[in-house]
């Protein structure tokens, strides 16, 4: 069977608030649990109004409390917007709490735009220096830093798993000469998932945490009792998306949906599909199949979904439908 994980962005649906959208993650991940889901991963988003996202070692801590088995962890802290000694130190946290369950999943963008880059107090040079902060914050995790004098307390001794993430080859090449895991990003940036696999596992070196490579891949799923119903949501989903990254507030707000659909059914409206080429849609059977397609062709070790529902309820019916579907697997 194939491992599945889940991918929760937190997301701040139309006529929902923030704190809403924080409740919503327990419920998430508890059917996650429920269903056999491997892990839980949040993504660290900045200045985006429809994910909650951010701040991932707070959501962490609090799922972690309200679940007793599923891991937890990022995909991913933008380790350019921190120093290692502080991610290790949360994450360090978070393991002595909650021992065996936790991940790292790290990234090299800065997880917004420019203006947000410098609220942060970062500039895009900063991701320079990725490859070594990664070593620096595996030393500090484990038990020998590479800053003399310097420890992580908490974080020493933990040995937190860590994942590079990426939608390249840069980050590929990167887990390869580490020898450490690798999740793409094919849920929304497909283009390159075939490419970076295969260098990922031409140039991967053996190390003291891995033997031999592990991949991870990114899918969309929209499961629901019917298929239409799942279509429609999937729908909406796109509207949702072409009016939040692709058309200026003041023209989407001017807009029907017959509107939206007509932007969508169109050329241009293809970079909207085009990024959400690995998609499940369907009943529990279809998704699953579709999933067990996709995990077979490209041969990774472990898909990691998001599942696209706006409401609640129909998240984490999602959530459930394709858990029990990919369990009996």
């Amino acid at each position: 069977m194939t491992r599945y994980s889940l991918l929760d962005l937190a997301p701040i649906a139309p006529n929902q608030t923030t704190a809403d959208a924080l409740s919503a993650i327990v419920g998430v991940a508890q059917a996650a649990e429920r269903t056999g889901y491997e892990r839980v991963w949040y993504a660290e988003h900045h200045n985006m109004k429809t994910i909650a996202s951010s701040a991932t070692s707070v959501l962490i801590a609090h799922v972690a409390t309200q679940t007793s088995t599923i891991r937890l962890g990022s995909g991913g802290v933008m380790l350019p917007n921190h120093s290692p000694l502080t991610i290790a130190e949360q994450f360090g946290t978070l393991a002595e709490l909650h021992p065996g369950r936790i991940d790292l999943g790290l990234g090299r963008a800065p997880g917004g735009d420019l203006n947000t880059l410098r609220a942060l107090r970062r500039t895009p040079h900063d991701a320079d220096t990725f490859p070594q902060d990664v070593q620096e914050l595996q030393g500090y995790l484990n038990d020998a830093t590479l800053i003399e004098g310097v420890n992580a307390t908490p974080g020493r001794g933990t040995h937190v798993p860590l994942y590079i993430l990426g939608s390249s080859l840069f980050g590929a090449k990167l887990a390869a000469a580490l020898g450490l895991p690798y999740a793409f990003a094919s849920h929304f940036a497909p283009a390159a998932l075939t490419d970076a696999l295969a260098a990922y596992r031409r140039e991967f070196r053996p190390s003291e945490h891995l033997d031999q490579p592990y991949a991870i891949a990114a899918m969309n799923v929209v499961a629901s009792q019917s298929a239409q119903r799942a279509h429609d949501i999937f729908r909406e989903m796109l509207r949702l998306r072409l009016k939040t990254m692709f058309l200026r507030p003041e023209i989407a707000s001017t807009l029907s949906d017959e509107d939206l659909d007509q932007i969508l059914d169109s050329p241009q409206g293809m970079q909207v599909r085009n990024m959400l080429k690995y998609t499940a849609i369907g009943t529990a059977q279809e998704t699953g199949d579709w999933a067990e397609r996709f995990a077979r062709e490209t041969g990774v070790d472990e898909i990691i979904v998001t599942h696209q529902a706006a409401d609640v309820s129909e998240r984490i019916q999602s959530v459930e439908l394709f858990g029990e579907a990919m369990r009996e697997k």
